[in-house]
């Protein structure tokens, strides 16, 4: 079992930030007729997302979150002694997009700096991955910056997708700091790795041909879109996301009534439900942000907790679940403490850095 317990690190703050551009569903009425979106939004809860500007990334979202958490918190970029960007919508193919990262933030040059290509777990193995750094190493303050611009893969006719995805990057500090505790629990499942994939434009097959072609499941792809194959991916949330929160109550000897909220994956809302059914969560405790910003990926647990406490005025301590699962398979829980203080609220923001658009090679030889 990869269980995993930290007693000495806190999670001190949570920011994040989406693109201003709101898509409806019932804009692609017109597209997919009324009632197809309708049966979509019913299913999924989805009603609307948020949605970059072409050159716009998930780490220029994740930028503003973390500066906006780093001023919040007074901390100064050169106290940052590890950052990870997990993401799988990154800036570049090479190289990792938390060096870019690290230098817009100022980050200093003694800092440890990568990123992890996870999707929707990204929040609860990223903390787990900054907290084992942090535990064994010389390191007191570690920023996570996660988020996907999933849609930017989907093809504009997948009806089962396109209404789906928002998109939104977000921040999370974590502090040494004794008398605080965090557990992760951590699976996966390799042998599903075609039930979300985008088969082609990785090395495996670089020049895959970009031409949509018309898919058993009724809907037009590319080998460049994103597939997603929805039986194996429903059967896989809600019989082994259950059983993983199930085996983490069992290990830390807790219950639902131990925690303040729930903070989910943001799949999609009979998702949801069903996991809430099967482990006995009252769903009052499980805050939903997709109704009005999408499926986030890894974000979304971050997106859903901003939305939820980032503007209330009274200060508490929340005892919070995460869970993530999706893409990989992957999927993980972590816990910790928050001040809903730190709780920073949804930022809107649609610059992206220019620097970093090179649409010539020979800019890369300009000073």
């Amino acid at each position: 079992m990869a269980f995993f317990r930290f007693d000495n690190i806190k999670v001190t703050g949570i920011a994040c930030a989406v693109p201003s551009n709101e898509v409806s569903s019932d804009s692609y009425k017109s597209q997919f007729g009324d009632e197809e979106v309708e049966k979509f939004k019913i299913m999924t809860g989805v009603c609307a997302s948020r949605r970059t500007s072409e050159h716009q990334t998930a780490s220029d979202l994740g930028f503003r979150a973390a500066s906006e958490l780093l001023t919040h918190l007074g901390v100064r970029p050169e106290e940052i002694g590890a950052l990870i960007f997990a993401s799988h919508s990154p800036d570049y193919r090479r190289p990792s997009t938390a060096f870019v990262l690290q230098y817009r933030l100022g980050i200093g040059k003694e800092a440890v700096c990568y990123d992890i290509s996870l999707g929707c777990s990204s929040l609860v193995v990223g903390m787990q991955t900054l907290a084992s750094i942090m535990n064994t190493g010389d390191i007191d303050k570690a920023l996570l910056i996660v988020g996907d611009t999933a849609g930017k893969s989907v093809c504009t006719n997948d009806r089962s997708s396109v209404m789906l995805f928002g998109e939104a990057g977000g921040a999370l500090l974590l502090e040494k700091q004794s008398s605080h505790k965090i557990e992760s629990l951590i699976r996966s499942d390799g042998s599903g790795y075609r039930y979300m994939i985008i088969p082609g434009g990785g090395y495996r097959n670089l020049h895959a041909d970009p031409k949509p072609i018309m898919c058993k499941d009724g809907n037009e792809r590319s080998l460049l879109n994103s597939f997603i194959q929805g039986t194996s991916v429903f059967t896989f949330t809600i019989f082994d996301v259950p059983r993983l929160i199930k085996d983490f109550f069992a290990k830390t000897e807790t219950t639902s009534e131990d925690y303040d909220v729930f903070a989910f994956h943001q799949a999609n809302l009979y998702i949801l439900k069903q996991i809430a059914k099967k482990t006995k969560i009252p769903f009052d405790k499980v805050p939903i942000s997709l109704d009005r910003f999408g499926n986030t990926s890894g974000a979304s647990a971050i997106v859903t907790l901003c939305d939820r406490y980032g503007n209330i005025e009274k200060n508490k301590t929340l005892r919070v679940l995460a869970c993530g699962f999706g893409i990989g398979i992957s999927l993980g829980i972590t816990t910790f403490d928050i001040d809903t203080e730190n709780i920073l609220p949804i930022f809107e923001d649609d610059s992206f850095f220019e620097e970093g658009l090179i649409t010539d090679p020979n800019q890369l030889y300009e000073k």
